[in-house]
């Protein structure tokens, strides 16, 4: 009986050492975890503007390369980062197919071109919807338009979909990654059109 008490005793004290102990590591790194996305998300605004000085760039230059060359605007219930050319950097999520898919979609300063885009957040399967990631599957949007040839808002992500002024070739054997893409940069692309509708026509 003695022994159990013991026993129990001593659980329920490394249990509560355990839990302080994780709570204050949790603690302690939280700020340098949260800078570390902050730091991420300014640098993929950035990277999708084609500010330069960018890739070798530490916490504090990222923040006064930010600081400097971008500012936060509101456009209806649409936010941008804008840089002094009129270039936009719009954020967009949605679900994947193995979890949220977060990123920028980037205009050109006529805001109806794409500048760029990229995934700072993804889960998609490596080698198949991870490749959303990849540069060569981000290069195909580079001079995309926001509209199709009938004129209608929208990207397309589809096979030999190059061709097309809104298109981009999908990623093979990826089929529902690239429709999860393609339905949230169209949703955002409808916001884009929505409250810039005088400039993207």
């Amino acid at each position: 009986m003695k022994g159990s008490i013991y026993t129990i005793f001593y659980s329920a004290v490394l249990a509560v050492v355990c839990a302080l102990l994780l709570t204050s590591a949790n603690a302690f790194t939280r700020p340098h975890i949260e800078a570390n996305k902050a730091a991420e998300r300014m640098r993929n605004i950035l990277e999708v503007l084609e500010v330069p000085g960018v890739e070798k760039a530490g916490s504090k230059e990222l923040t006064q390369i930010y600081e400097e060359k971008v500012s936060e605007k509101q456009y209806g219930t649409l936010n941008v980062y804008e840089t002094a050319d009129g270039a936009v950097a719009v954020p967009f999520a949605g679900p994947g197919l193995w979890g949220q898919v977060k990123g920028f979609l980037a205009l050109e300063s006529d805001k109806k071109t794409i500048l760029g885009v990229t995934f700072y957040e993804q889960e998609e399967t490596p080698g198949l919807g991870g490749e959303i990631g990849a540069q060569w599957f981000r290069d195909q949007f580079r001079g995309k338009s926001l509209r199709g040839k009938d004129g209608k808002p929208g990207i397309l992500i589809v096979r030999d979909g190059n061709a097309a002024p809104n298109g981009v070739d999908a990623i093979s054997g990826a089929t529902m990654t690239c429709d999860k893409v393609q339905a949230m940069l169209n949703e955002v692309i409808g916001t884009i059109v929505k409250e810039l509708g005088h400039d993207v026509q």
